[in-house]
């Protein structure tokens, strides 16, 4: 028996037992036990900005333990030194949390790095080698994770990698897990083939597929807003919604990202994986539970009720922005991009109207737009209400009043906005909309861990709550590959002007519907 039964309901934990570990009590901090991580592409921008800081975060608050091992795998002439030397530089530069010498120095004492490349059998018999030391060293005990920082079309040689030099099974009770960054595949036939290849290689529940956007508190948040919460859960039907609308607007163009993004395309890059997420999360019933078998099963019960656009030349819209003017700089159009084909086809923006056939959400419709070089950065979901039936307020009284809107903020500015009508202070009855609003930043003290710091720690416990399973995967591109399949036959995407919201053709989309885009 794991321990005795207390006056309160609780159990005392057996002699041994971690209690900030204890499942039973969710007000504790999850700590992750003895492990390591083994970053493949350590050198590139995702490595620097997002990983090695996390890591450092994850030490700093105390959830990693004492003798937790970093390896970085790269094609550089490094020794350990020179590895920690650039992760010492990129925590300083990009870590949310405080530099603090002695986490840094406890930390630092676990970084190993190992040249080569992807096909070097050497290099992965030195890793091999690396990593059984770190087990006696720091006693990992046998346990790490594989993060595939490298682009897509190495990912099959290094899981087999792994495997060819007995690296991807752990020794008795330690583990081993593979973690993919997307895009996972770039079409419904590679993707399937990935998952072939990596579940050749590891279980199912030792896959673990990144989509950053599931780290977010905001977006964890539609849970808890939908479902701790018994205003909003009856009104989110068809009955009173209107429709919907999910926005990932950024007003940087491709940066340096030439080689990734042309022919690639935002549909393929965002919508794919995060605007479908988060319609899942947005549109899906409740789950029994908030176990990753739970939250897949209905996530992939509206993935598979959604309905593809029949006339998608009404239904569907690419884009390509051209130059322009932002923030007050003139910026070159994609053409001018360094790096860009100037012949490319390759969509900037991208929009599609679908629908979920189920009896909560028959008739309404989702818009989902992205697009680079828009007006702003943001990226947020917005559920639409239905206009009141009938109203006894004179035209005139109303004339600015909107539909009633709840806009749940992703990013930047994390939050939820309502709004409604309300009456203009005055003898006259004139009603005009106002906005409630809340807001992160200000309702809480705590700060909001990164995102990759809560799915790397995620990783490290096991807990594939917040990871896209290969059906989710799957089921994501045979939505949007036919509509791929009809850009191909298209001619040229529509040209938009940098700074704007835009092509024409995606307010054309919305107007045919009596409806408009928001104006985030």
């Amino acid at each position: 028996m794991s321990g005795d039964t207390t006056a309160t309901g609780g159990t005392t934990p057996a002699p041994g037992a971690n209690p900030l570990r204890d499942p039973g009590d969710r007000r504790l901090p999850r700590i992750a036990g003895p492990s390591g991580l083994v970053i493949f592409g350590v050198t590139g921008d995702l490595s620097r900005k997002k990983l090695m800081p996390a890591v450092y975060d994850l030490a700093n608050r105390g959830l990693l333990p004492p003798g937790f091992s970093l390896v970085g795998f790269a094609r550089r002439d490094w020794e350990d030194e020179d590895f920690a030397k650039v992760v010492h530089d990129s925590v300083k530069e990009h870590a949310r949390t405080p530099f603090r010498e002695e986490v840094w120095r406890q930390l630092s004492e676990g970084m190993r790095f190992v040249p080569g490349v992807f096909d070097d059998d050497a290099a992965f018999e030195t890793l091999r080698q690396t990593i059984d030391r770190l087990d006696k060293e720091r006693g990992t005990g046998g346990n790490f994770a594989f993060y595939l920082s490298v682009p897509p079309k190495f990912f099959p040689l290094v899981v087999q990698q792994l495997k060819k030099h007995g690296l991807s099974e752990g020794k008795g009770d330690s583990w081993r897990r593979a973690v993919i960054e997307k895009p996972f595949g770039h079409d419904l036939a590679s993707a399937r083939e990935l998952n072939r290849t990596v579940h050749g290689v590891f279980a199912n529940h030792e896959v673990f597929r990144i989509d950053h956007y599931l780290g977010k508190e905001t977006v964890q948040n539609i849970l808890a807003l939908r479902f701790a919460n018994t205003m909003f859960e009856p009104l989110w039907n068809r009955s009173y919604v209107d429709h919907v609308q999910i926005t990932m607007a950024e007003d940087i163009g491709i940066g340096g990202r030439a080689g990734y993004y042309d022919g690639i395309g935002s549909a393929r890059d965002v919508i794919q994986n995060h605007l479908l997420q988060l319609l899942a999360l947005t549109a899906m019933e409740e789950p029994v539970s908030f176990d990753a078998k739970a939250l897949v099963t209905e996530k992939l019960k509206v993935l598979n009720a959604v309905r593809l656009p029949t006339d998608m030349a009404r239904t569907t819209v690419r884009g390509q922005y051209t130059a322009g003017w932002q923030g007050g700089v003139r910026v070159p159009g994609y053409l001018q991009e360094e790096g860009i084909d100037p012949g490319s086809v390759t969509d900037t923006y991208a929009a599609l109207k679908l629908e979920i056939d189920n009896r909560r959400w028959a008739g309404v419709p989702f818009y989902l737009r992205t697009g680079k070089r828009l007006g702003r950065r943001v990226t947020e979901i917005a559920v639409v209400f239905q206009r009141a039936p009938y109203s006894p307020f004179d035209a005139t009284d109303t004339r600015e009043l909107n539909n009633n809107a709840l806009v749940i903020r992703v990013q930047p500015d994390e939050g939820v906005t309502i709004r409604f009508g309300s009456k203009v202070p005055g003898t006259q009855m004139e009603i005009r909309d106002v906005t409630m609003d809340f807001a992160y930043g200000e309702s809480f003290t705590e700060s909001s861990p990164e995102a990759y710091e809560r799915l790397l720690l995620d990783v490290l416990l096991g807990d594939a709550n917040l990871f896209p399973r290969h059906q989710e995967v799957e089921r994501s591109w045979e939505i949007l590959d036919p509509v791929e399949e009809f850009w191909a036959t298209g001619g040229r995407p529509e040209p938009y002007t940098a700074g704007t919201w835009g092509p024409k053709a995606a307010d054309e989309m919305l107007a045919r519907d009596g409806r408009s885009w928001r104006r985030p």
